[in-house]
């Protein structure tokens, strides 16, 4: 099956359902020139209860289709891969959330978008990597206990007067890319700013010119007079880069950068997921309850 084809079926389907495409920045550039918006997990999901449409199609991976379900409970939530998951998120249980809260009462507990609605639903405020240093330095005490990601933990410490207690979790991709990346990069393209997701590891943060989560990356693509950059996140975000800033040139801190969950989605599985309206993604009321009140307190700073 050609793509072209089956990008022209995927969008007559579209219109047929109702449905909109929704993808994340590190999808395929062919998924996310189907889409109707591109973006980070959090804006996505904020995206998806706004729009009319009932139907929503989600391109990422299984977390962030549950902040949607969430955000959106009465629209039905399609993910083309129900396997398309998220190794971080799989790295802190509800049931461990709870027994390291047992063992440290009363600290707030702030969970990174990129946990399950279960784990979402036992935390006290969600945050992103846009707004984790603004999130912890909303809470009173002077200690967090910080779920699952211990770089964007390390990350936030920088300049903040709170202790941060982190679960040892981390991003493969993003841990995966090494100080010796950036040099190899940065001698190939001395001209090149380097930029880097507050995910990569703390000796990688300290090489780079600026610190930026994915969307931060895209607005100040869009700014800057730069002409080249060099780019610390999954290697998918380039392609959106590129085509919204054309002359400019990005170049991914490691060329083999790729979430291989993110790119379980393709054009194909999108097609079948709109023919047969599923897999469908749903979250008990309960813990959707639970987990909207964490997610409102982080969206009402």
């Amino acid at each position: 099956m050609k793509k072209e084809g089956t990008a022209e079926r995927i969008l007559r389907l579209k219109e047929k359902k109702k449905a909109i495409i929704l993808a994340h920045n590190y999808q395929t550039g062919d998924v996310q020139d189907i889409a109707d918006f591109v973006g980070d997990s959090l804006d996505l999901s904020i995206k998806a209860s706004k729009v009319e449409e009932d139907v929503i199609v989600f391109c990422g991976v299984h977390f962030m289709a549950e902040t949607a379900v969430i955000l959106s409970p009465e629209k039905t939530i399609l993910i083309p891969d129900a396997d398309a998951g998220c190794p971080m998120a799989d790295m802190i249980t509800a049931e461990e959330l709870r027994a390291w809260k047992k063992v440290n009462p009363g600290i707030d507990v702030v969970c990174y978008v990129n946990t399950s609605a279960a784990v979402k639903a036992e935390c006290d405020i969600c945050c992103t990597s846009a707004n984790a240093k603004k999130v912890v330095a909303s809470l009173k005490g002077d200690k967090v206990l910080f779920a699952p990601d211990k770089n964007l933990g390390a990350y936030i410490v920088r300049g903040s007067k709170k202790k941060i207690i982190p679960w040892d979790g981390y991003c493969y991709v993003h841990n995966n890319i090494l100080p010796k990346h950036v040099r190899e990069k940065k001698k190939r393209y001395p001209k090149a700013e380097v930029w880097v997701h507050p995910e990569c590891r703390p000796e990688v943060i300290d090489l780079a010119d600026r610190v930026f989560s994915t969307g931060g990356m895209v607005k100040e693509a869009r700014k800057t007079s730069l002409d080249e950059v060099i780019i610390g996140t999954e290697a998918g975000m380039i392609y959106r880069l590129e085509k919204e800033n054309p002359g400019k040139r990005f170049y991914p801190v490691k060329d083999n950068a790729i979430c291989s969950n993110m790119k379980k989605i393709t054009l194909e599985k999108v097609l079948i997921s709109m023919e047969n309206m599923a897999p469908k993604v749903e979250v008990s009321a309960d813990i959707s309850r639970r987990a909207k009140g964490a997610i409102e307190k982080m969206v009402s700073l």
